[in-house]
């Protein structure tokens, strides 16, 4: 005798419901821890650059950049081995070479550049260097543009100009004029906005590296990119271009390592990672927007409070952000509408 078909007290379709609740489910669940992460991580990014305007008093950005990585990436090095094991060095079939090349790019070129730039910019260099830091998605538009060989929606152009215009407030505080009659900003600002390109690239360069975990690549790329930031250091020294740091600035330093080592470098930079790797880059830049709110604040408790153009450029460069976010999506619902 056959044995009788069993049937499931729940229907295929309900089960089919079921299941797709489940996937978005978790979904939003993977999204938000995305959100989590590129949050604190901005947070606790606008934190480093007032920590960075005392620090610059006693030490040349370049030797602070090699101090803080070194700090940096033994705490990397040494949660890899304990989260991934013998092998984690190992290549995995990726590029060695190129994840070298965004190291160098990202932390010798965005420490180097953006840290120099906030020490010539002088007492306000935070808020400055801050404020550029949050045009990196509209950035990140533009390489993601370039990257795909496609250009940028034309409305998306116009708040890109809108974010740099916002940005301009911030500098010149409403007063071009003031900005010609000094030269020195231009190189100052001009640094700031290299280093924050260098973010960028070095965020994009993540998704070539389908293979390593968000920490396996923060680790490979800092202390790859530490090759280059020491060897600029002992150039440096053996030129005579940056003083040797005496015991006196070394120990002067240590209160600003302990925070941007373990905590901006280390935590900030994997959390990082973590996000983007999560939401993708292009939407994980967007969050750099938080940064310079941070940096107002704390900025502010140290005395150094944002005048009203300031607070102006930095609401212009926000809302171009929000706008350009709100106008992308609707773009894409769109498309997928027409499909």
């Amino acid at each position: 005798m056959n044995k009788p078909l069993e049937f499931s007290a729940v229907p295929a379709s309900s089960r089919n419901s079921q299941s797709v609740g489940l996937v978005a489910q978790s979904i939003r669940g993977s999204y938000w821890k995305g959100v989590v992460f590129c949050v604190l991580a901005t947070i606790l990014m606008g934190i480093m650059f007032p920590v960075m305007t005392s620090a610059l008093v006693y030490i040349d950005p370049f030797t602070f950049t090699s101090l803080r990585y070194l700090i940096a990436g033994t705490a990397f090095l040494v949660l890899l081995k304990i989260k991934e094991g013998k092998g984690a060095l190992k290549a995995n079939g990726e590029s060695l070479a190129l994840a070298w090349l965004l190291g160098s790019v990202g932390f010798c070129g965005f420490g180097s550049f953006v840290f120099l730039g906030q020490q010539l910019a002088g007492r306000e260099g935070a808020l400055t260097a801050s404020i550029m830091m949050a045009t990196q998605p509209m950035m990140g538009l533009l390489v993601n543009a370039i990257a795909r060989k496609r250009r940028p929606p034309f409305y998306s152009f116009l708040f890109i100009l809108m974010s740099f215009a916002g940005v301009s407030l911030v500098v010149t505080k409403g007063n071009v004029a003031a900005v010609l009659r000094e030269p020195q900003h231009y190189s100052a600002n001009a640094l700031i906005v290299l280093g924050a390109l260098c973010w960028v690239i070095y965020t994009f360069g993540a998704s070539h590296f389908k293979s390593w975990s968000a920490l396996k690549y923060t680790t490979m790329t800092t202390w790859l990119g530490l090759t280059t930031i020491i060897s600029l250091n002992v150039l440096l020294f053996a030129l005579h271009a940056v003083p040797v740091p005496s015991a006196t600035a070394l120990r002067a330093i240590v209160p600003h390592l302990l925070y941007m080592g373990p905590i901006a470098g280390f935590i900030a930079i994997l959390f990082w990672n973590m996000g983007n790797r999560i939401l993708t880059p292009l939407n994980g830049v967007l969050f750099m927007d938080v940064l310079p709110v941070t940096t107002f604040v704390v900025s502010s408790l140290t005395g150094v409070v944002p005048g009203h153009w300031q607070i102006a450029g930095a609401c212009t460069t926000g809302a171009a952000l929000i706008f350009n976010n709100i106008y992308l999506r609707r773009q894409a619902r769109r498309a997928v509408l027409q499909k």
